[in-house]
């Protein structure tokens, strides 16, 4: 944001509402297609592991009694290309409001849920080797943990959906610590629950009862509402190709470019949902993009365009902050790929 308004302020005639816009203020052409490459991908690998998470979820469910895991990605798809074709983030607000709260009553119930199983146990925490002793899962864990902030790259475009633009730094600030408190306690209370016996999804581990069932339920509702506004950027890059070629062939027909918007829209959930029905085992999938695409959309980009862009004034201090993102961002990347194939 703050490169994105130093350009605006060096350049107000010129936009720069995007990542992809930033990348070519900073390095050119070459800087547009690497940004836009890695935010496409890693939007789609997001999105993919929400089709995945839905599924096998639904597949616990209705167990042997329900069709396959890749029939329940399918039969998503008419329901999310309806919803990817509302246009803004602003409109697909309400969805986004009955996703939190189906996520919040879900995690509560998981979280009880683990504390009575902790109890019933006695509290083991000597039982539990990745608390005391093993730190050989510390690249997957740490390549899941950045996956949790899989929606790193909507923060343009959020950005731009709000009305008083000047309150979202406070608020992205408030919002990243809530939730990374929140993470912090539901992966706790799971893995003091249930220790090496836990899934890769933790609502799998819940004894079959109604409530239990309703969390899978509702976390499968609020995904299935948020899955669109991960698509958002997705579809605004490949929007913005579309109407380039649009221009340049000179097309007259706005209900041309309509339909065209709308059948990309629907091909995009298509060819995710094909993707998701192929991923193997969701927690090797998910640390796998947090390591390599989310390291490099969190980590590496924001540091680079902010040395580009302010590196002539930025005190060492802060030069020393940002190379220290960057290089940790690149060494995380690196080491987490080798470590999730090495123990493929």
């Amino acid at each position: 944001i703050w490169c994105r308004d130093k350009l605006a302020l060096e350049e107000p005639s010129v936009e720069s509402r995007s990542y992809g816009d930033l990348g070519y203020r900073c390095f050119g052409a070459l800087g547009r297609f690497v940004t836009e490459f890695i935010l496409v991908v890693a939007q789609c690998a997001g999105s993919v592991a929400y089709l995945v998470f839905i599924a096998q979820n639904l597949d616990s469910v209705f167990q042997r009694n329900g069709p396959p895991l890749s029939s329940y990605i399918f039969m998503l798809v008419p329901v999310e290309i309806g919803l990817s074709w509302i246009g803004s983030l602003s409109a697909l607000a309400p969805f986004s409001i009955f996703a939190d709260v189906c996520n919040v009553l879900a995690m509560g119930i998981v979280m009880k849920e683990d504390v009575r199983q902790a109890i019933d146990d006695g509290f083991p925490f000597s039982e539990r080797t990745a608390i005391t002793s093993n730190v050989g899962g510390l690249p997957f864990a740490a390549g899941m943990a950045v996956f949790c902030f899989e929606g790193f790259g909507m923060t343009l475009a959020l950005e731009n959906s709000m009305q008083d633009k000047s309150k979202f730094p406070k608020l992205l600030a408030q919002t990243f610590s809530g939730i990374t408190l929140v993470y912090i306690l539901f992966g706790l209370c799971g893995y003091i629950a249930f220790g090496e016996e836990t899934r890769d999804i933790v609502t799998l581990n819940l004894p079959r009862t109604w409530s239990s069932l309703a969390v899978q339920v509702g976390l499968c509702l609020g995904l299935m509402f948020t899955f669109p506004i991960m698509l958002h950027p997705i579809n605004e890059i490949i929007e913005g190709k579309l109407k380039s070629i649009h221009r340049n062939n000179n097309s007259g027909s706005t209900r041309l470019g309509k339909i065209t918007i709308y059948i990309s829209r629907a091909i995009v959930v298509v060819v995710l949902a094909v993707i998701a029905s192929v991923v193997p085992e969701f927690g090797v999938y998910a640390s796998f993009v947090g390591s390599t695409l989310c390291a490099m959309l969190s980590f590496v980009l924001p540091a680079t365009f902010h040395l580009k862009l302010f590196g002539s004034s930025l005190c060492i201090w802060h030069k020393v902050l940002d190379y220290i993102v960057l290089i940790a961002g690149l060494f995380f990347a690196v080491y987490g790929t080798y470590n999730n194939i090495a123990g493929v």
